[in-house]
C-alpha cells in the first residue's frame, strides 16, 4: 500500500485508520459466507458499505470497506426473514392435458393438410410449366437443326453448281 500509483482512496476520511478496514474476501471469511455472496451483496444492495480503498493495479485490485459497516450489513442480511418459497401452481388434470393435446394435433393436421393441397397445386403448375418449356426447347432445337441442315444443303448445292453465295446476284454475273 506504499506505492501511491497502486493505492486509491475513495473515502479519504479513513486515511490513517486502515486498521478499521477489511477487504471483501476477509469479510466473507469473517462472517462465514463465500466471496461470491459478498460480491452479490455489493452488486444487488444499495445499502452495501461503500468502498473506501482500492489497492493494486488492473484486475488484481483489492477492495476495502469499513469492518463495522460490513459486519452490520452482513448481520442484517443473514438475519432477515426469508420469504417462503412460492407454492407451485396446481397441476392440471391429465384428461385436460390430453384433450388440449388432441385439439392441438387436430388443428395441426388441418393446417398441414391445407398446406399439402396448396403445395400439390403449385407442384402441378410447376410440372405443367416444365413440360411446356421442355416442348418449346425440343421444337426450338428441331427448328435450329432444320436451319443448319438447310444451310448445309444450300452450301452443297452451290458448290456443285459453282455459284458463289457470298457475291451479290449469286455470282453468275461476269466481271
Amino acid at each position: 500500500m506504499s506505492d501511491p500509483k497502486s493505492v486509491t482512496w475513495l473515502r479519504p476520511e479513513y486515511k490513517g485508520r486502515e486498521d478499521e478496514l477489511i477487504n471483501l474476501a476477509a469479510g466473507a471469511a469473517l462472517v462465514g459466507v463465500t466471496r461470491s455472496t459478498v460480491s452479490n451483496w455489493a452488486k444487488r444492495h444499495a445499502t452495501f458499505p461503500e468502498i473506501v480503498l482500492l489497492t493494486g493495479i488492473g484486475d488484481r485490485r483489492v477492495k476495502y470497506i469499513p469492518r463495522d459497516e460490513f459486519l452490520a450489513f452482513a448481520h442484517a442480511q443473514m438475519n432477515k426473514g426469508r420469504t417462503p418459497a412460492r407454492r407451485p401452481a396446481a397441476r392440471r388434470p391429465t384428461t385436460l392435458l390430453r384433450s388440449d393435446e388432441i385439439a392441438y394435433s387436430e388443428r395441426q393436421i388441418t393446417r398441414l393438410t391445407e398446406l399439402e393441397a396448396r403445395q400439390a397445386k403449385a407442384l402441378a403448375r410447376t410440372r405443367e410449366a416444365l413440360r411446356k418449356h421442355r416442348e418449346r426447347l425440343r421444337q426450338a432445337r428441331q427448328a435450329l437443326a432444320a436451319e443448319i441442315a438447310a444451310v448445309h444443303h444450300l452450301e452443297q448445292t452451290e458448290d456443285a453448281s459453282g455459284v458463289d453465295s457470298a457475291r451479290p446476284g449469286g455470282g453468275n454475273i461476269p466481271e
